[in-house]
This record gives structure tokens, sequence and C-alpha cells, in this order.
């Protein structure tokens, strides 16, 4: 049976210098995604191809 599921997030803000932002913007307008969107896959991406030897002990 379908069913439906709403993953859950919260809300964070956060500062980044404009140049990154105007970057990111050009990036997720081209790709027809949100800007939310792309910074989470940027932060995911870094996270799992991190060193070993950056990761510390957290996961």
């Amino acid at each position: 049976m379908f069913e439906i599921k709403k993953p859950s997030s919260s809300n964070k803000t956060i500062r980044m210098p404009d140049q990154l932002i105007e970057k990111l913007e050009k990036l997720a307008a081209k790709h027809d995604i949100s800007f939310n969107q792309l910074v989470v896959q940027c932060c995911e991406y870094a996270i799992n191809n991190m060193t070993p030897d950056n990761k510390g002990n957290n996961p």
C-alpha cells in the first residue's frame, strides 16, 4: 500500500560569504533546484567524502 512519508527537518540560520551565496544561487538555478536543496547536497557530499583523519570520532 502507498504510504506518504514526510522527512523531518529543522530550520537553522547560517552566515555565508556573499560571493559563495551568489555562486550557489546560480548553480541551483542552472540545475532547477532550490538553494536549500543544493546546500544540503553539498554538505552531505562533503561529510561523506571527508578523509578518515578529518572525521574524528563522530560518524
